[in-house]
């Protein structure tokens, strides 16, 4: 993982990328140096459960819809939030198979880069 600082129009964003192999699958989506975000609704977990594999916002923007359930098995690649930025929707999809442990968001709230959307086991 090699950690970047990126700027687009002035705002600078703090990202990992992954340097792949052919043919290998990417680990995780991209992170940014998360910031203060309003206090969100968390989804209780089962009881002892930890998320060790936390989904973060890839951009900031307002989450329009939440598909997943606390307690759902997932795969790698399936949709589990999708956030609204300059009027486009953009899928947060799973980086690898898993369950989902806490949800960290809800419908309608507003998320930075690098905010904890889902966490997984």
């Amino acid at each position: 993982m090699k950690n970047l600082r990126i700027t687009v129009n002035g705002t600078a964003y703090d990202v990992q990328v992954e340097e792949l192999d052919a043919g290998a699958a990417p680990a995780a989506a991209p992170a940014a140096a998360p910031a203060p975000a309003p206090a969100a609704k968390k989804s209780a977990a089962p009881a002892g459960a930890v998320g060790n594999i936390s989904v973060k916002a890839p951009m900031p923007g307002t989450v329009v819809n939440v598909v997943v359930t606390t307690g759902q098995s997932v795969k790698a690649g399936d949709d589990l939030v999708f956030i609204e930025a300059m009027k486009m929707e953009t899928p947060v999809k799973a980086p690898q198979d898993g369950t989902v442990v806490t949800i960290e968001v809800s419908k309608g709230e507003a998320v930075d880069s690098g905010k904890v959307l889902i966490t997984l086991n």
